[in-house]
């Protein structure tokens, strides 16, 4: 019965994180009433998922085909950010967002990018790959970026940074890949259920920043929204059309749009969290990102699969 329920949640979390930010918004209480400091510890553990589903195979199709992860890697850490970047600038948003954005933007690919590249048909080992090596990174390229993008306005612990993504993505991996070496038995046991747990984990982070901003986001809702379905609608649509003008073969620009438009949002929020607490709004479109890229990769997945059937 249990893993029925988790597998109910992986299924509809698109849907499931959509419910839950409306019931959020209509009674935020309960949830303002809880730390935002268990944010983190949510994320970890989300991570230590992942490395319990790592293997060296996941690993070797850098070996294999290092141009095809480099290239997704490099993407991933040029197009979101800059995006985030340019809309800020363009559209003149509030500093408080503006920062939001750019912070989704700087982080890496999320793990939902690799379901999403299952169902799409795609080059799921390409997805996995830039993925894990994107998130090895991260701990020095998202607080080098948010840097370079927002530092000139807002002062950016970089160190801080660094530390709490190492904390939060780095030792909750490790953790998990010594687990799957020493603990094999309770490893084969857990593995089912991480899908649903890691959704399960995704809904409660996004009701917690939704609890906290919610009198914040019902004020700068639309504009929120707006930014956050063109910033992943740039990042699918150039990821693609990069991965393309690479001469990769459909599989692969599959895998590339989804990974570079998927962001590791819980992280943004998190980071917003710790690091930029005088500026409540920066958390929201973290948040926000966590609902939409679901659907908007969903959505690809159906597009991109008929394709392949055709």
């Amino acid at each position: 019965m249990i893993k029925k329920l988790f597998d109910i949640a992986a299924k509809w979390m698109s849907l499931m994180v959509v419910i839950v930010t409306a019931v959020v918004l209509f009674d935020p209480a309960p949830f303002a009433a809880i730390d935002t400091l268990w944010i983190a510890p949510m994320l970890g553990l989300i991570m230590f998922g992942m490395g319990l589903t790592l293997s060296p195979e996941d690993f070797r199709v850098v070996a294999m085909r290092p141009r095809d992860v480099i290239a997704g890697v490099v993407m991933q850490y040029v197009v979101m950010p800059l995006t985030a970047w340019v809309l800020a600038h363009l559209l003149r948003l509030p500093q408080d967002v503006a920062l939001g954005v750019v912070l989704v933007g700087c982080c890496p690919g999320g793990t939902a990018s690799n379901v999403i590249t299952y169902l799409a048909k795609g080059d799921l080992a390409l997805s996995v790959g830039v993925t894990a090596c994107s998130t090895l990174l991260a701990p020095l390229m998202t607080p080098m970026l948010v840097w370079l993008l927002a530092g000139e306005s807002i002062h950016v612990d970089a160190w801080g940074m660094f530390e709490s993504i190492f904390c939060i993505v780095i030792a909750p991996i490790a953790a998990g890949l010594a687990a799957q070496r020493w603990l094999p038995q309770l490893t084969r046991r857990a593995v089912p259920f991480l899908p649903g747990f890691s959704s399960l984990a995704i809904a409660a982070t996004v009701a917690l920043v939704v609890g906290h901003t919610a009198d914040k986001l019902m004020t700068a809702g639309l504009l929120v929204v707006g930014v956050v379905v063109m910033h992943n609608a740039v990042g699918l649509s150039l990821g693609y059309a990069a991965a393309r003008l690479l001469g990769m073969a459909y599989p692969k620009r599959v895998a590339l749009s989804i990974e570079v438009g998927m962001q590791n949002s819980g992280l943004a929020s998190s980071l917003a969290v710790v690091h930029f607490a005088a500026y409540p709004l920066a958390a929201i479109p973290g948040a926000v990102f966590s609902v939409w890229h679901n659907v908007s990769g969903a959505i690809m997945a159906k597009i991109y699969a008929s394709k392949v059937d055709r």
